[in-house]
């Protein structure tokens, strides 16, 4: 699989990585997530992204694949209580979150941690930053990073104090590639992908039953996109290859608890980046249709 340097932290990462969201709230097993992740890892898979609140996740990661720790990249997300009695981005629940995470993944170390999509407010004030540059200098983590979109991700870009963004990028969802992504570039930040096929929301054709896909759906019908009247594998397929086309993009992190599912993923980059004329026409399509309220979706 296609590797990328990760900005300027000396990673090189596989162009797609696991999300941890799925196993953490499907009922996985563990002998399926083992399968996952193992088979994931064999064929060139190496960053693993999960959060403190995806339910079982890094339970699941730590006790199937935490012996393979030399083989992946581990980046996580903190800020929200899940479990703690304490308020979401407190400066204490986020050293709390990190120590219980790193007990949870059975590792010693995270490559980045990422603050969970706080607000510009927060950022500014500082304390929840400071959090997480101690656990850099206290080894618990090797980067740091914010996970987020719109205004709050412009802001942590701009500061010039982390190495790693993630952020929403996709066919339906572009306002990142003109805000933050150049000066990401700019300041060698390492650029993780999240929702990069936008749910697929339009995959069965009518409106989607879960509200979290509804936005998607709702920009979809407007912006007609040709190749969405394709078969399905084949629009997935341009969809992740249009955002690994974006510049600055380094990794996009594509959940599921099917083991055969990531195989399937995987075959969909084997053509590499979309022609340029092809990518061209997608970003030309979201500028003459998109609204000013399409922000980005967190």
């Amino acid at each position: 699989m296609e590797k990328r340097l990760y900005g300027k932290t000396g990673m090189q990462v596989s162009v797609l990585g696991f999300g941890g969201a799925e196993i953490g709230f499907s009922s996985a097993s563990l002998a399926d997530v083992d399968k996952l992740l193992g088979s994931a890892l064999d064929a060139g898979l190496n960053v693993i992204d999960t959060a403190e609140c995806y339910n079982v996740s890094e339970e699941l990661i730590g006790k199937t694949v935490s012996h393979r720790r030399d083989d992946y990249y581990l980046f996580i997300k903190c800020g929200h209580a899940s479990g703690f009695d304490l308020s979401d981005w407190d400066p204490k629940l986020l050293e709390l979150s990190i120590d219980r995470s790193l007990k949870r993944l059975n590792t010693d170390y995270i490559d980045v941690i990422h603050l969970h999509s706080c607000s510009e407010e927060l950022l500014r004030q500082g304390e929840v930053i400071e959090v997480l540059q101690r656990a850099k200098e206290q080894g618990k983590t090797r980067f740091i990073g914010y996970s987020g979109d719109h205004k709050a991700a412009q802001y942590a870009v701009q500061s010039g104090l982390f190495d790693s963004l993630e952020t929403s990028i996709n066919i339906a969802d572009q306002e990142a590639i003109e805000l933050t992504i150049p000066v990401a570039i700019e300041r060698g930040m390492g650029v993780v992908v999240k929702r990069p096929i936008a749910n697929a929301a339009w995959k069965t054709g009518q409106k989607p039953e879960s509200a979290y896909h509804h936005a998607y759906w709702d920009r979809l019908q407007q912006l007609k996109y040709d190749f969405l009247e394709t078969e399905l594998q084949e629009s997935i397929e341009v969809a992740l290859r249009f955002t690994l086309t974006v510049p600055g993009v380094h990794t996009a992190i594509v959940g599921t608890a099917n083991p055969a599912r990531w195989l399937e993923n995987a075959k969909l980059l084997e053509r590499g980046n979309l022609p340029e004329e092809a990518y061209t026409t997608i970003r030309k399509r979201w500028q003459e249709i998109a609204e000013a309220d399409w922000i980005g979706k967190g």
